[in-house]
């Protein structure tokens, strides 16, 4: 026989309460009665003999119930046969450190520090060997390398590449088993498991802020202008959150607080309106105030004030130069349709064909290749007959389909264009609360196309005068109408400088967004112009590191044009900035965080995963810790051998019942004496 809780035989230093009682019932005198001297020795004998024996049965009854008791709460088990195969076989223990486990457990410790007590406590019981954490070893060790490894582990830094390990041994895996990361199939891959034992811990309900995103209304930062940063604040707890401190930092300054309450399983969106001072890349954090889950109460992000937006006109006269160059928005330049500077065109961001009269293959080619790098074309057509053909394979070529030319006459009539929907996302923040009425430019089409885009602007009797294409991975705009004076006012009108304004801005994409996953995999970034030489790139696949503080990182890089894909490293596991360099050059600074999952807590609870086993998992067994770990040593204790507490229970019982019954019943009575008889008393 052994006992599992061996420290609880301690309580036999009870057995002196009785022994103690028993012994000062012998000093106290009894007056016995008697009628003559004749029955003096026999009543002696009779009743003292007859007390003694009682007193000594009562004695043993009371001690033999307290070493009983004592032994039901020692756990003693008689040890299988099959225990030393299993010993032999060794024991797996699988950890769960994410995150989630910051959760309060029910006796106020985190969860994890219960996980590790509870695994150190089914060690115990093994032989000094045959132990194995799979969080940090794939090696079988000691008891005590076994719990400084369990000791040693922190929030936040797994390693589960063990926990698919081959051999016939049991496996007890703590957690949480959050529903976001743990489902059935998970333990299909551990069929081949002799025992698989699931130990849920169980956590205090508890509601839990963090930031699941943040997003602007427009990729184009503008500095010393107020931005529309969108903040998405959600519970991911089980209690309702009220009055939780929200502060907004841009580098160490912080830009925005307020409160915001919000209810278990929803989310509050605030939009905050912030500044950047300069046009250096900035780098903001969103911090909330909530405890006791701390780990996802910062969310990292970066705001990259936009670079002048490269305009290139190409025409016979520049038409929009007193648009774009008076503007420090834009950077703009003019070329003639027949001396073409086809660098400049490759690195603009909006391109506009301005009445060219004829279109040559090699310009043909030159925006199809704009288009496919995310650059957008302007094309004002030309009202010259000539020039048609050249068009009609620039459209085909763009993917607009065959257009229609309008016939030409001596005067061409004007029409009206009609006034835009201030609700379409074109012309945004371009008109005023109150959306007066103006008088509208007048046009004459000279084309039609047949593919259906967007119509940003209409005639009053419904035919297109500027509409919008998707084409690659940029935009096309086509207006219906040439912009010499005999064919349109529009360039005289006031819609004619939000409307090419609006077309640049929207022409620029920042390639870098404010926040990226950890897990994500990979993030693909633009390259500058001075760096995006494929040759020059291709010379040093080496050449970009991720850094953060004293970390350094070189991710799986490909670079392929103006673009550098960086396959992010699976040890790249701590949230914040991280500068991209190249060599000694600082080519951008990237935010990163931890994937959502985490921040949910809602997690399975021990009926929930014996219902979701069923009986498709006979190797599985879902065992609760219970106080203190009281529930896991027991069935440790029930696989390991025979339970034998049910037996001393039933004989501390039986002892207190005899106990019982012999003080009611082992008194004997002595014969009543006469009156007038003389009497005398003996002890």
């Amino acid at each position: 026989m052994q006992l599992l809780f061996p420290w609880f035989l301690l309580g036999l230093t009870a057995v002196a309460i009785p022994v103690v009682v028993h012994l000062l019932q012998l000093r106290r005198p009894q007056r016995v009665l008697f009628t003559n001297t004749a029955f003096i020795r026999e009543a002696e004998l009779i009743t003292v003999r007859h007390r003694q024996v009682q007193r000594w049965l009562v004695l043993l009854a009371r001690v033999l119930a307290i070493v009983a008791l004592v032994l039901v709460f020692c756990q003693p088990f008689i040890p299988a046969e099959r225990d030393n195969l299993a010993q032999q076989r060794g024991t797996d223990v699988w950890v769960d450190n994410t995150n989630s486990m910051q959760v309060r457990g029910l006796a106020g410790r985190n969860l994890l520090d219960e996980a590790v007590t509870y695994a150190g406590a089914l060690g115990k019981g093994k032989k000094t060997s045959g132990l194995r954490l799979l969080n940090s070893t794939s090696k079988e060790t000691g008891y005590a390398e076994y719990v400084d490894k369990l000791n040693g582990l922190k929030l936040g830094k797994i390693n589960a590449g063990n926990l698919l390990m081959g051999g016939n041994s049991s496996l007890y895996l703590f957690s949480d088993f959050q529903k976001n990361s743990f489902s059935i199939n998970s333990l299909n891959k551990l069929a081949y498991r002799n025992q698989v034992v699931l130990v849920p811990l169980k956590g205090k309900p508890s509601g839990n802020i963090y930031i699941d995103s943040v997003w602007l209304d427009d990729a184009f930062v503008r500095v010393r202008t107020n931005l529309g940063l969108h903040i998405r604040v959600r519970n991911g707890g089980q209690a309702e959150v009220t009055d939780c401190p929200v502060k907004v930092f841009l580098g160490a300054k912080q830009a925005v607080a307020y409160r915001v309450s919000v209810a278990p399983g929803q989310s509050v969106t605030t939009v905050a309106q912030v500044q950047v001072d300069n046009a250096a890349l900035v780098e903001g954090r969103v911090v909330v105030d909530d405890a006791p889950v701390t780990f996802d109460n910062v969310y990292y992000f970066t705001l990259h004030p936009a670079a002048a937006i490269r305009v290139l006109e190409i025409g016979d006269e520049p038409l929009a130069q007193q648009v774009f160059a008076n503007e420090p928005l834009f950077a703009y330049t003019f070329a003639k349709s027949g001396s073409v500077n086809y660098g400049a065109l490759r690195q603009a961001n909006l391109i506009l064909l301005s009445e060219v009269r004829d279109i040559d293959a090699g310009l043909r080619e030159a925006l199809r290749g704009a288009l496919g790098r995310g650059a957008s074309v302007v094309v004002v057509p030309s009202a010259a007959n000539g020039g048609h053909a050249s068009y009609d394979l620039l459209f085909k070529s763009l993917g607009l389909g065959t257009v229609q030319w309008e016939a030409q006459s001596a005067g061409p009539e004007l029409r009206e264009v009609a006034m835009p929907s201030s609700e379409m996302p074109f012309f945004r923040d371009v008109f005023g609360a109150q959306q007066r009425a103006v008088t509208m430019p007048r046009v004459a089409p000279v084309l039609r196309w047949s593919r259906t885009g967007t119509d940003i602007m209409r005639l009053r009797d419904g035919e297109s005068f500027l509409a919008g294409f998707a084409s690659g991975t940029g935009d096309v705009y086509v207006f219906s109408a040439p912009f010499a004076a005999a064919y349109s006012d529009f360039t005289e009108h006031a819609l004619f400088v939000p409307v090419m304004y609006r077309m640049a801005m929207l022409s620029y994409r920042n390639e870098q967004l404010p926040a990226y996953r950890l897990d994500q995999g990979a993030v693909t970034l633009k390259l500058p112009a001075s760096d995006s030489d494929g040759a020059a790139a291709r010379s040093d696949e080496a050449a970009f590191r991720l850094v953060k503080d004293s970390l350094l990182l070189v991710p799986g890089q490909r670079v392929a044009g103006a673009e550098v894909r960086l396959e992010l490293p699976r040890t790249m596991s701590e949230p914040g900035f991280y500068q991209v360099r190249r060599g000694q050059k600082v080519l951008t600074t990237l935010a990163f965080n931890p994937n959502k999952r985490e921040s949910e807590l809602a997690a399975y609870s021990a009926d929930d995963l014996r219902q979701m086993l069923g009986n498709t998992h006979p190797n599985v067994r879902v065992v609760e810790s219970g106080t203190d770990g009281a529930g896991l040593a027991a069935d440790a204790a029930a696989q390991t051998g025979t339970p034998l507490w049910r037996y001393f229970l039933a004989a501390a019982l039986v002892c207190l019942l005899a106990e019982a019954l012999l003080v009611r019943f082992g008194r004997r009575r002595v014969a009543a004496v006469p009156a007038g008889a003389p009497t005398r008393a003996v002890a």
